[in-house]
């Protein structure tokens, strides 16, 4: 048994973990998508903002460029660049609807054609300009917006190796390129070294907030995962709302006083008729009408508190408060035996429903040993409902409210019926009783 239990718990542990990697690698893909568009729009800003200048002031660009300018410099450089990351885009979007990340190899392979677009554009720059002022002009200052943006990589290693391109490049070109093949003035090292040597460091400290905020996301991803399980598997066992108030406040959730509709729902004679079927038809077909009546109670703001055999006890203003309960329970429990008569009409086993509601004030919260609570109502409020139901049997009716219904309804329930001052079980008068339809 402890070995089965070792085995479900590994099974389940891989099922997280699958959850969570794929979580994470979704994120990734959105953030790199983030990062492309931020470039594509930086591009195209300055596209727009340079061809602005060539057609208005145009002196200033040939002084600053010291020769001819021409925007097809510009385009040469930016055109290609943006082919380039439109089509990383839609590899990515392609991944992602595929379920797959992008390969590692891919992503190093994009930084590198990436980074050395602003080598490129430094390259044209000394050609016209000369090394001196090229190099102390805006080209090398671009290698820091791809540092920058390369944070939303969220990977440590590609930032740094981003910040390694970016380095290695601008100091290359800041020692070695000489179109006109001279060295005059000769570069100094140490000057050329020093600014490669910061540019490295952008890129590290730019990967260590990738990392970081690679981690945040996955401690939120995982948290997520986790409870998205926890609310799966324990909502499977109470109600999806209680799951929800017990994840947002704890277990130690206080006991209140509530005003709640209390619904008590069971199936008349369904154990004369399981005698005759199989166990695994008896579930079936319990399940099959659970589920019908379940999902009525959903729409209707209702929760199931917990199943009774072949009935079960419904809550209506707890654990939330309810503005109508009263409405909201009769409302339910209206289409619920019209749609136990649809149900009926095509099963080999119809069910006949008993349905009591009463409204009142009860104990709500969790209660139990200090090892296991459970989310319960507790009252003479759930006592009465419970024997309002059981009442349905004796009258020969589906559907009995309390005066404390019939009052809340006011007028908007015409045709309720009344059955009298009953005799109920455990009360010393008899109390009145309406019948619905």
């Amino acid at each position: 048994m402890a070995g089965f239990r070792d085995e479900e718990k590994t099974g389940q542990d891989t099922t997280v973990s699958a959850d969570f990697h794929h979580a994470l690698m979704q994120e990734v893909m959105t953030t790199e998508l983030l990062r492309i568009k931020v470039l594509i729009g930086i591009a195209v800003v300055f596209s727009v903002i340079s061809s602005v200048i060539y057609f208005t002031a145009p002196d200033a660009l040939v002084r600053v460029w010291h020769g001819n300018f021409k925007p097809s410099y510009l385009y040469s450089v930016i055109v290609p660049f943006i082919l380039f990351e439109l089509w990383v885009h839609s590899a990515i979007i392609r991944h992602q609807k595929q379920r797959r990340d992008l390969p590692i190899i891919r992503r190093y392979i994009g930084a590198l054609i990436e980074t050395s677009m602003p080598t490129v554009a430094l390259g044209l720059h000394i050609d016209s300009m000369g090394p001196v002022a090229a190099l102390g002009w805006v080209a090398p200052l671009v290698y820091f917006i791809f540092i920058i943006a390369s944070t939303l990589r969220l990977d440590f290693w590609l930032s740094t190796f981003t910040g390694f391109v970016a380095a290695s490049e601008l100091f290359w070109m800041a020692m070695y390129y000489r179109p006109d093949g001279t060295l005059d003035p000769a570069p100094d090292f140490f000057y050329h070294c020093a600014r490669s040597v910061v540019v490295l460091v952008s890129g590290v400290l730019a990967g260590t907030v990738g990392m970081q905020l690679r981690r945040q996301f996955g401690a939120s991803i995982m948290a997520a995962t986790a409870r998205d399980r926890i609310t799966s598997l324990f909502g499977q066992h109470v109600s999806p709302q209680v799951v929800e108030r017990l994840m947002a406040e704890g277990a130690s959730t206080a006991s209140d006083i509530r005003r709640v509709a209390v619904m008590f729902v069971d199936f008349r004679s369904f154990t004369a008729g399981a005698r005759s079927r199989s166990p695994q038809e008896v579930v079936d077909r319990l399940d099959g009408a659970f589920a019908v009546l379940v999902d009525i109670l959903d729409r209707h703001g209702g929760i199931v508190n917990k199943f009774l055999g072949d009935g079960f006890l419904a809550l209506f203003g707890a654990p939330f408060e309810a503005g109508d309960a009263a409405h909201q329970a009769v409302a339910a429990a209206r289409e619920m035996l019209a749609a136990n008569d649809r149900f009926n009409a095509g099963s080999n086993w119809p069910l006949r429903i008993g349905i009591g509601i009463h409204i009142g004030e009860v104990v709500a919260g969790n209660i139990g040993s200090p090892r296991r609570k459970e989310y319960t109502v507790i009252g003479d409020t759930v006592n009465f409902a419970a024997r309002l139901e059981a009442l349905n049997k004796e009258l020969g009716s589906q559907f009995l409210i309390s005066s404390a219904v019939r009052e809340a309804l006011g007028d908007a329930c015409p045709d309720a019926v009344s059955r009298g001052e009953i005799p109920v079980r455990g009360y010393e008068h008899p109390v009145p009783v309406w019948q619905l339809g």
